[in-house]
C-alpha cells in the first residue's frame, strides 16, 4: 500500500506546515495545522476566510524567496511613451546643457546680450560713482612755480633762474601759427572734442595688462590736466583721474584757457617748461617772434624731447626733421595752414646749440646778484618772495660791454699773472665796473672768474682799500670849502686851487706858473714851482701822499668825508678819520667808485648807480623802481676843476680822449686801482690778493714781476683794453 494512503487509496498531499499566503487586498493570514497521528486524516481548520489564491513561485527564484510576497510581479508594465520627470533648471545655463563640444561653451545670444547689458550697467554705475567722487584738485606747486627771468638792457633774455625754468605768457602773445602747429601735432580735434579720448584710456588699460607704459593717445586737455593737477606717474588710477578731471575741466574752462595752460606747462627739453622758455632755449628769442617753421619744430618736441632734440644726435635730427615736415603737412590737411604758405618752408630750422640760459656761471651770477640786491633795496621784496619765482627783471647791463670787460680782464691775467711761476701771483683777484655818468646805469661789471666757484662779487665788495684813487675827493673838498690857516677864534679859511702847493713853511700858496687846462696834466714844464713842492694837481699822480695828508688835515677830515659821501660813496665804506684817511684807507666798491667819479664829469650832479629798470609779475609792474634823480653834490666849477686836474692821467696809453683818471700809489701795497671816466662811461678797476686761510688782504709786492710796480700796471691795462671797444675782443672762449 502506498505510503500515506488509506484503504489503499492515495491521500491528497498536505500543504507544507507554516505556509503563509498573502493577498494584496487583505491582511496576512496564517493556517493552523494540528498534528495528526500517522495514517489519520485530520481536516484543516481555517480560522479566517480563505485568502486569494497564492501566486505560484517562479521556478527560477532561489529558495530564499519562497514564502515572500512577489511585489514586482504585481507591478504594471511601464509605458515607454510616458514623459520623463521634469529636470530642475539652473539659474545660468552655462556651460549649456544638452550641448556638446564647442557649442557647449558658446553662450546663446540671450546670454551675450544679457552679459553685455550687465557690464555696461556696472560700468555706468562705476563711472557715475567715480565722476561724483573726483573733484578738480588744486594746481600742483610745480605747475604754479615759475622762474625769475633777467633781461639785458636791449630786452633779450640774459638768464632764467629757479627750480623750474618756466615763464608763463598769455595766449595772445603766442603766434597763431605756433598754436596751430601744436594742435595739428597733438590733437587736431581739440576745438570740437569733449576733452577726453576713450581710445586713449582703453589703450592705457591694455598696455597695463601687457606690462607696458600706459601713456599715449591723450588729448591736449588731458595732457594739461596731467601737467597741472596730477603727477606724472603712468598708472591706470592716475589715467582714470585724468579722464574724469579732463571732462570737468573742459566744461569749466574755455578751450583758449586750456590751450594757454598747456603751452605754459609742457616739457620741451633743455630744461625748458613752456613755450616761452623753449623759444629762448632753442632759438634765443621770445615766443612772440617764432615763425611757423620754428613753431612746428618746437611742436615736434612734445612727442619726446629726448628723442626729438636735433642737437643730441644724428638719429634725433632725422626724427625731428621728419616730424617737422609731417606737422607742416598735417596743418595743410587740417585746414590750419594754406598750401602756398607751407611751400615757403623747405629747410629745417636748425636750433642754436644748447645755451646756458639757466646757468649762473661766469659773470651771470654776479650780474644777478647785483640786480637782486637793488630790487630788494628799492621794492621791499625779500629773498623768499624772489624764491617763489615769476618775476621778470629788466636790467641795465649791456651784453657787449660785459663781454668786452670780461675779455680785457682775462687777457691781462693770462699775459701777466702766473701762479705756477711766482708765489706772489697766487690768489690774485680782479673786480671792475662801468657806470654811465649821464644817469648812473651800471652797464658792465666783472665780479670774478666764475660766480659758481668764486662766490664773492669783487665788483660790489667792500674791504679793498682804494688808495690814492681817493685823492680827487680830497681835492674837491679843498676847492669847495678851502683850508684853515689858523685855529681858535682867529680861524681863517683860505681858498685853494688845483695849482696850489705847500711851501717850506707849510703854507698853501698859489703857483706862479699858469694853470693849463684842457688836459695838460701839469702846471709848468717842470714838476711844479720846484721838484720838492708839487702842486695839488701833480700830487694826484706823482706820489704826493704827504701833500694830501697835510691837505686833509687843513680841510678837516669830517669835511672830506662828507664830500666823498655827497659824491656817491657809501657811508658804510668810509674808514676811521685818522691821519691817513685822505690817502685812501676807505674801502668803497668798484661800482661806487665808478659812479662817484662820474659826478666830476657830470658837473657836480650825482646819479646813484642803478641796475634794474623794471620788475613785472603777473603783468603787473612792481613799484619803487623809478629812475633815481640827480642831486647836486659839488659846485659845477669845483667839479670841472677836479676833472681838469685829473685830465690826461693815463692818456698816453689810450687812443681815446680821457677826461679823468687815477692810479693807486706804489706804496699802497694791499691793492691796485685805476678809475677813469669819460662823458660816456666811468670805469673802476681794482686788483688785490686773498687767501682762504688769511682774513686780511695779502701784499701786492711782487705781483706780476718787478716791472708791474706791485700790480699797478694791470688795472690800467685792463681799462685801456676795455675802452678801446674792439667788438671782436669780447672774451668769449
Amino acid at each position: 500500500m502506498a505510503k500515506g494512503s488509506r484503504h489503499g487509496r492515495a491521500l491528497p498531499p498536505s500543504p507544507p506546515p507554516h505556509t503563509v499566503a498573502t493577498s494584496p487586498h487583505r491582511r496576512r493570514s496564517r493556517a493552523l495545522h494540528l498534528p495528526s497521528p500517522p495514517g489519520c486524516y485530520v481536516p484543516l481548520i481555517r480560522l479566517r476566510p480563505t485568502p486569494a489564491p497564492i501566486t505560484p513561485l517562479s521556478p527560477t527564484m532561489g529558495t530564499h524567496t519562497q514564502g515572500k510576497p512577489a511585489r514586482k510581479a504585481n507591478r504594471k508594465p511601464r509605458n515607454p511613451r510616458a514623459r520623463k520627470p521634469l529636470r530642475r533648471r539652473r539659474l545660468i545655463d552655462y556651460p549649456r546643457h544638452g550641448r556638446r563640444g564647442l557649442r557647449r561653451w558658446l553662450p546663446s545670444w540671450r546670454q551675450g546680450l544679457g552679459s553685455l547689458t550687465l557690464v555696461l550697467t556696472a560700468l555706468t554705475c562705476l563711472f557715475a560713482l567715480v565722476y561724483a567722487s573726483v573733484d578738480i584738485p588744486d594746481e600742483n606747486a610745480a605747475a604754479q612755480r615759475e622762474a625769475n627771468v633777467y633781461y639785458w638792457a636791449d630786452g633779450t633774455q640774459m638768464v632764467s633762474t629757479g627750480e623750474v625754468n618756466r615763464q608763463n605768457v598769455r595766449l595772445s602773445e603766442i603766434p597763431d601759427a605756433v598754436e596751430n602747429a601744436v594742435i595739428a601735432a597733438e590733437n587736431d580735434t581739440f576745438y570740437s572734442d569733449s576733452g577726453v579720448s576713450p581710445k586713449g584710456l582703453a589703450r592705457a588699460a591694455v598696455n597695463m595688462v601687457r606690462g607696458q607704459e600706459t601713456q599715449g593717445g591723450s588729448t591736449i586737455t588731458q595732457q594739461y590736466v596731467k601737467n597741472t593737477y596730477l603727477s606724472q606717474d603712468q598708472t591706470v588710477t592716475r589715467k582714470v583721474k585724468e579722464f574724469v578731471i579732463a571732462l570737468k575741466v573742459d566744461r569749466k574752462k574755455s578751450k583758449r584757457e586750456i590751450l594757454q595752460g598747456y603751452l605754459n606747462t609742457s616739457w620741451f627739453g633743455r630744461g625748458a617748461y613752456g613755450i616761452e622758455a623753449a623759444a629762448h632755449a632753442y632759438y634765443g628769442i621770445p615766443a612772440r617772434q617764432l615763425n611757423p617753421s620754428q613753431g612746428a619744430a618746437l611742436a615736434a618736441l612734445l612727442k619726446g624731447a629726448e628723442q626729438y632734440d636735433p642737437s643730441v644726435s644724428r638719429a634725433n635730427h632725422r626724427r625731428a626733421e621728419a616730424r617737422w615736415e609731417w606737422i607742416l603737412d598735417r596743418q595743410v590737411k587740417s585746414g590750419l595752414m594754406k598750401a602756398d604758405v607751407r611751400a615757403e618752408f623747405t629747410t629745417f630750422p636748425e636750433p642754436h646749440k644748447e645755451s646756458r640760459t639757466t646757468s649762473l656761471g661766469g659773470q651771470t651770477g654776479y650780474l644777478v646778484d647785483v640786480a637782486n640786491k637793488y630790487v630788494k633795496q628799492h621794492t621791499g621784496l625779500t629773498d623768499k618772495d624772489l624764491a617763489r619765482g615769476g618775476y621778470k627783471i629788466h636790467t641795465t647791463f649791456e651784453k657787449d660791454k660785459v663781454r668786452r670787460l670780461k675779455g680785457a680782464v682775462e687777457r691781462a691775467i693770462d699775459s701777466g699773472i702766473d701762479p705756477k711761476k711766482r708765489a706772489a701771483d697766487k690768489g690774485v683777484q680782479v673786480g671792475a665796473a662801468s657806470v654811465r655818468p649821464a644817469d648812473g646805469a651800471i652797464v658792465a661789471l666783472y665780479g670774478g672768474a666764475d660766480a659758481t666757484k668764486h662766490f664773492t662779487n669783487n665788483a660790489d665788495t667792500s674791504g679793498v682799500p682804494v688808495g690814492s684813487a681817493f685823492k680827487p675827493f680830497v681835492l674837491a673838498s679843498a676847492l669847495e670849502h678851502g683850508i684853515r690857516t689858523s685855529a681858535g677864534r682867529g680861524t681863517r679859511w683860505q681858498p685853494a686851487s688845483a695849482g696850489s702847493f705847500y711851501d717850506d713853511g707849510g703854507l698853501l700858496r698859489e703857483s706862479a706858473a699858469p694853470s693849463v687846462g684842457s688836459g695838460s696834466g701839469s702846471d709848468s714844464g717842470t714838476d711844479g714851482p720846484d721838484s720838492t713842492h708839487p702842486t695839488l694837481r701833480q700830487a694826484l699822480s706823482k706820489g704826493g701822499n704827504a701833500t694830501y695828508v697835510r691837505l686833509g688835515k687843513d680841510i678837516g677830515l669830517e669835511r672830506v668825508r662828507r664830500t666823498a659821501i655827497a659824491s656817491g660813496l657809501l657811508e658804510g665804506s668810509m674808514a676811521r678819520l685818522e691821519e691817513t684817511f685822505p690817502v685812501g684807507t676807505s674801502t668803497p666798491s668798484a661800482i661806487r667808485m665808478a659812479g662817484a667819479y662820474g659826478t666830476f664829469v657830470n658837473r657836480g650832479l650825482r646819479h646813484d648807480p642803478y641796475s634794474v629798470t623794471k620788475v613785472v609779475k603777473d603783468d603787473v609792474t612792481v613799484g619803487g623802481l623809478a629812475r633815481p634823480g640827480a642831486r647836486r653834490a659839488l659846485d659845477p666849477d669845483v667839479a670841472d676843476e677836479v676833472a681838469d686836474a685829473m685830465r690826461g692821467v693815463g692818456a698816453s696809453s689810450v687812443d681815446r680822449p680821457v677826461v679823468a683818471g687815477r692810479t693807486g700809489d706804489q706804496d699802497r701795497l694791499r691793492s691796485a686801482w685805476f678809475t677813469a671816466t669819460t662823458e660816456e662811461l666811468s670805469t673802476a678797476v681794482t686788483m688785490f690778493r686773498t687767501s682762504p686761510d688769511e682774513p686780511q688782504l695779502l701784499p701786492m709786492s711782487g705781483v706780476g714781476g718787478a716791472s708791474s710796480r706791485h700790480g699797478n700796471v694791470f688795472p690800467v691795462r685792463i681799462w685801456r683794453d676795455y675802452v678801446k671797444g674792439d667788438p671782436q675782443s669780447d672774451g668769449s672762449r
